[in-house]
């Protein structure tokens, strides 16, 4: 588990792009048969891929938590984005086909994640944040989920924004997931932009070609950074900064959240002309 330490804004400012890329972008989340986890210090999330391929996987435990089991004192959320597969939750399989979801509550103490065929594996990307409560885990498919459609063709901003881990669909403690879909010819998601004071977000880019770039907009609304995102990478935002991007090419990107509440519309709009 690589560990990721939270930065001051007026630090960030400072940092040249390796240092933001370093600090903020996660390049590398599968690899096969490996379990490829980031603990960012920022509203302590965990995030990463997992990725079944020749044999089953489960989550390690190092000294980085101090506790007994991963999800003693945590609820975790999964999306596959790869081939078929399965997890299994204490004993209890939950057919995990492209896109299903998986709410996994507090508690949970054997989590075994297995693909059904090597030659097209499961990646599932998970995230995970304290929790103080256990709530029932939940499996969650794409096919029920009714999506928010937002934007305009003119805007190159139309998309659709599946939301998993909300309360419209199951009971969490502060963990949201969902996952944007832009439609070709779309490129800009959240846009215009926002904070969340009161939330962090990992943002995790993916459905992009080889040579497809995603410029992820950060920092502070008035003094703005950016990073250049390649397929199947993640960043970190912390509840300052905004976090928005434009693609050279429509993709596909999950979203995940943590923080005092579970209000998905508590926003700090931010305003055009206010951007620097």
């Amino acid at each position: 588990m690589e560990i990721r330490y939270a930065q001051h804004p007026e630090d960030v400012k400072t940092y040249t792009t390796d240092q933001l890329r370093e600090q903020f972008l996660v390049e590398k989340v599968f690899e096969e048969d490996k379990v490829c986890l980031t603990y960012t210090h920022v509203d302590r999330m965990i995030f990463g891929g997992v990725m079944p391929k020749n044999k089953e996987l489960t989550i390690p435990l190092g000294k980085e938590l101090g506790v007994r089991y991963f999800l003693e004192r945590r609820e975790m959320g999964v999306i596959n984005i790869g081939g078929n597969g399965s997890i299994t939750i204490d004993g209890e399989e939950y057919e995990m086909n492209y896109r299903d979801g998986l709410y996994v509550g507090k508690g949970a103490k054997e989590i075994v994640f297995r693909s059904i065929d090597p030659n097209n594996p499961a990646k599932f990307y998970l995230a995970s944040a304290p929790a103080h409560y256990t709530y029932p885990t939940v499996k969650i498919s794409i096919e029920r989920i009714n999506p928010l459609r937002l934007g305009e063709t003119n805007q190159l901003n139309k998309r659709a924004i599946y939301q998993y881990i909300h309360p419209n669909v199951c009971q969490s403690c502060q963990l949201q997931l969902g996952l944007t879909m832009l439609e070709p010819g779309s490129a800009w998601n959240t846009m215009p932009c926002h904070t969340h004071e009161r939330r962090m977000e990992v943002y995790f880019y993916f459905d992009m070609n080889l040579e497809t770039r995603v410029f992820h907009f950060m920092g502070k609304p008035n003094e703005t950074r950016h990073l250049v995102v390649s397929n199947e990478q993640a960043v970190i935002s912390p509840s300052w900064s905004i976090h928005s991007g434009v693609g050279t090419s429509n993709y596909t990107f999950i979203w995940a959240m943590c923080g005092e509440n579970i209000s998905y519309d508590d926003m700090d709009q931010v305003k055009m002309e206010e951007l620097r």
